[in-house]
């Protein structure tokens, strides 16, 4: 093993390269055959820490070495399966691989490496089918299509280590759990495998190397590793020459386009990050239109661009071809663009996780520094821009918490392993219990599964369509052609709303929007996709045929889930920057927020670090309430609902609610209460559960969730490539909901609609995170505070709540206007008294 090491070590000097400490770390844990979790900041080599542990050891081996620097190395003469690599997406396989091909080349090892996910050819599939490579980089969807044919098992009987890439973006979802059940088939066939991940950004580390390695013993036993090099961020915003003291979330900072290409000239490369891909279309809309010639020089990125027009951006970037790329979470991810030498993030990153992880694009190569230019869209982020610069500094990084027992991926699982070969059931339960999310799978929950699978429960088993796996002699196997293609079509659990296919006319393909945006336009409307003006043909089997229009205007497409909440640790670190002395502040940020915090502390106060502020005030709309638990917008909408349907309940009153980050606001023609004690009934956590139920159609939600959850169980027919008209959302929602009806009736115990209603209360409304908010105002000063006017804080809830009221946007536009100029009269009579107060001196 010297020798290897030697190699190694001379490989990195001939590259001028010094190995560093948790890279040797990492090798030496690989090398005593344990398991693993690297942590350190992007750009700092984690991938040859964890990938130089297995070429040591075949290098040691002497068994697959000696090939020509640059020799081309047969398929059949090479190493067989020895390092199986899983990324969270198909678009950094390539880059991954090239990275991987590097040393393997360099050492001379006769490894064969290659790529297998959606993208790749039918005839490298077939390839792969007889024999794999000696390493593969995949994604969890393949890896599982892959352990569903009956040769898997040999197939990986000579696989050493499993790597997954960017394992926080993996653990907190069904597509983490998936893999976590791959894991664990793995680990029962080869027992001394080894599992490694990489990430930049945790918070919660312990918790991701369980759910990574599995059993408690070999938890244990696992490696946590910690990259030691202080990579340094850099956080800089850019500042308006003039600021709204009354902000509101309607622009979109373009106002600051100026500033933004006098960035984007300083430097070589520039990404500009959107945390939506409208805003992404609008940006580069806006970038283009201010200099023509950059044209061919800036380019745009999001995740529903066709995959080929996304590689194309990719290829020019990484040849350094392009200025400036507006990008959106599509190219959040490990794709090494070593031209990049500057971030641009538009609006606030709503977590450190994320400022973090864009930063880290930039500069992403050991000893540079990573830069981000923050560009703000509203006043109240500067706030959040200086709150997310201290949190990142001190490495205050959110936590993703792993699933728990989703029982529509594990039935999926159990038939794509009843392909694979068959399963003994007592041996499988054992298998799966070593899967973290399943490690306290109860019997009962175990036995309903096989019984949904070999029968489709209590309420379809007259039907024989869903009798998936059959028992063969003991063990349980696939024995219908048709339930093999149709699984096998389903695999995965990324799930969406149905998406239309964007192309010219007897031409190319742009990419997808959601059926929705599509279905509001008639042929011949206008709207902004892939950087293009188009006009709408017509719409044909999901298909929405365009034409380039003559100008650069239209509607921009809406995506579901743009808005991101503020993570807890960016909400805390508000309040937190919030309540600092200005005298004592060092951030730009605030002190050009200042005048906007003088206002609101001259009108109301600014809210303390264990205090909750409840403004009330008194317009023409009726009674407001104003309150500020700084949770984010998903907990403030459910927190707001909460405080609706109690007002309500305590005396007959109609209440609007609007949220956003920082707060909430109750509307109602009525009194609302004034006092202390009737504020801390209503935001008592007793009966929590029961009226946040009562108040939300909850029923509505568990059925719009119990879709997905019927697709990853395989109870929705896939699209059938090539079949012809393909399924719509409509037809999938309702296909859903006759499930969801029939087991409601017919099986109400039925866990997969328990499961609905537990992600609903989960994911959708946060109730978890609910309750810690209502503990802590528990702990608070509540600081009931009488406004006559409306303040800084309170002004964007307000404006918010107008939008609702179902006007057009010309008339709520002119009426935020017009309480604007109504606001700040009021802000600066003061200073207007006091000039003629001078005035009048003689």
């Amino acid at each position: 093993m010297d020798a290897a090491s030697d190699r190694v070590g001379t490989w990195f000097a001939g590259r001028g390269w010094t190995p560093f400490q948790f890279q040797r770390d990492t090798w030496r844990a690989y090398l005593d055959g344990r398991s693993g979790l690297v942590h350190a900041p992007t750009g700092t080599g984690k991938t040859l820490a964890v990938w130089l542990g297995p070429v040591m050891e075949e290098l040691a081996s002497g068994l697959w070495t000696g090939a020509a620097h640059g020799e081309a190395v047969k398929r059949t003469a090479a190493a067989p399966l020895r390092v199986l690599w899983i990324t969270p997406m198909r678009a950094l396989a390539s880059d991954t691989l090239e990275s991987l091909t590097l040393p393997v080349r360099e050492l001379g090892l006769r490894w064969t490496l290659e790529k297998r996910t959606g993208d790749t050819s039918g005839s490298l599939k077939a390839r792969q089918r007889e024999r794999l490579p000696s390493a593969l980089v995949t994604t969890p969807e393949s890896l599982s299509l892959l352990l569903s044919y009956p040769g898997s098992r040999d197939a990986f009987s000579t696989l050493r280590c499993v790597i997954v890439d960017e394992w926080h973006e993996l653990m907190s979802t069904k597509r983490g759990t998936q893999t976590e059940l791959c894991l664990a088939r793995l680990r029962a066939w080869n027992p001394g495998v080894r599992t490694w991940g990489l990430s930049a950004t945790l918070g919660n580390l312990q918790g991701a190397l369980e759910t990574l390695v599995g059993r408690p013993a070999a938890v244990e036993r696992a490696a946590m590793v910690s990259g030691v090099v202080d990579k340094e961020i850099a956080v800089r915003t850019l500042l308006p020459p003039s600021l709204e003291r009354f902000p509101w979330a309607g622009h979109l900072g373009l106002r600051l386009l100026p500033q933004v290409l006098e960035a984007v000239e300083s430097a070589r490369t520039s990404l500009l990050f959107t945390n939506t891909r409208s805003q992404a279309e609008l940006w580069f809309r806006a970038i283009v239109e201010a200099g023509p010639e950059w044209i061919d020089s800036v380019a745009i990125h999001h995740g529903s661009l066709d995959r080929e027009l996304r590689a194309q951006v990719e290829d020019m970037l990484r040849a350094g071809h392009l200025r400036c790329v507006v990008c959106t979470s599509s190219l959040d991810l490990g794709v090494d663009f070593s031209p990049v030498d500057q971030v641009l993030q538009v609006g606030s990153p709503k977590g450190v996780a994320r400022l973090l992880q864009r930063a880290g694009r930039s500069g992403h190569r050991p000893g540079a520094v990573s830069e981000v230019v923050c560009v703000p869209t509203n006043a109240l982020e500067l706030v959040e821009f200086a709150a997310a610069r201290d949190a990142a500094a001190g490495r205050r990084v959110e936590a993703r918490v792993a699933l728990r027992k989703p029982l529509d991926v594990l039935v999926q699982h159990l038939v794509t392993v009843a392909l694979g070969g068959g399963f003994e059931p007592g041996a499988m339960l054992e298998e799966v219990r070593g899967a973290w999310a399943y490690r306290d799978l109860s019997s009962e929950e175990w036995e309903w599964c096989l019984d949904f699978v070999t029968r489709g429960g209590a309420a379809l088993g007259a039907y024989p369509q869903y009798a998936r796996v059959v028992d063969d002699g003991g063990t349980l196997r696939v024995a219908s052609r048709a339930v093999e293609r149709m699984h096998r079509l389903g695999i995965g659990t990324i799930s969406s709303d149905a998406s239309v296919k964007v192309a010219y006319v007897g031409g190319a393909t742009l990419g997808t929007i959601e059926e929705g945006f599509i279905a509001k336009l008639r042929p011949g409307d206008k709207f902004v996709f892939a950087g293009r003006a188009l006009e709408l043909v017509r719409v044909r089997e999901m298909t929405a045929q365009v034409r380039q229009a003559r100008s650069l205007r239209g509607a921009v497409p809406r995506w579901d889930g743009g808005k991101s909440p503020l993570s807890t640790q960016l909400a805390h670190a508000v309040r937190s920057k919030l309540s600092e002395p200005l005298a004592e502040c060092r951030d730009p940020e605030m002190h050009a927020v200042a005048p906007l915090l003088d206002i609101q502390r001259r009108w109301s106060r600014i809210p303390g670090p264990a205090e909750l502020l409840i403004e009330m005030t008194e317009s023409r709309d009726g009674h407001h309430a104003f309150l500020y638990p700084f949770e984010g917008r998903l907990v403030h909408e459910g927190l707001g609902a909460l405080l609706g349907h109690r007002l309500a309940a305590r005396a007959p009153r109609s209440v609007h609610v609007s949220a956003n980050d920082w707060g909430i606001e109750l509307l109602s023609p009525e009194l609302l209460p004034g006092e202390e004690e009737h504020w801390r009934t209503l935001l008592s956590a007793e009966n929590l559960l029961d009226d946040l139920l009562a108040c939300l159609n909850s029923t509505e939600l568990t059925r719009r969730q119990f879709r997905d959850i019927a697709r990853v169980a395989g109870l929705l027919l896939p699209n059938f490539p090539g079949a012809g008209r393909q399924k719509t959302a409509r037809q999938l929602q309702a296909s859903s909901e006759l499930f969801f009806d029939v087991f409601t009736e017919f099986d109400p115990g039925n866990r997969l609609l328990e499961q609905a209603r537990r992600e609903v209360l989960e994911q959708q409304l946060e109730v978890g995170r609910l309750r810690e908010a209502l503990g802590r105002v528990e702990g608070q000063t509540l600081a009931l505070v009488r406004t006559e006017r409306l303040t800084p804080l309170a002004f964007p809830l307000w404006a918010e709540q107008l939008r609702s009221q179902q006007i057009s946007s010309e008339s709520w536009s002119q009426r935020v206007q017009k309480m604007v100029v109504l606001l700040e009269r009021e802000a600066d009579a003061p200073a207007r008294k006091a000039s003629a107060r001078r005035s009048r001196k003689p």
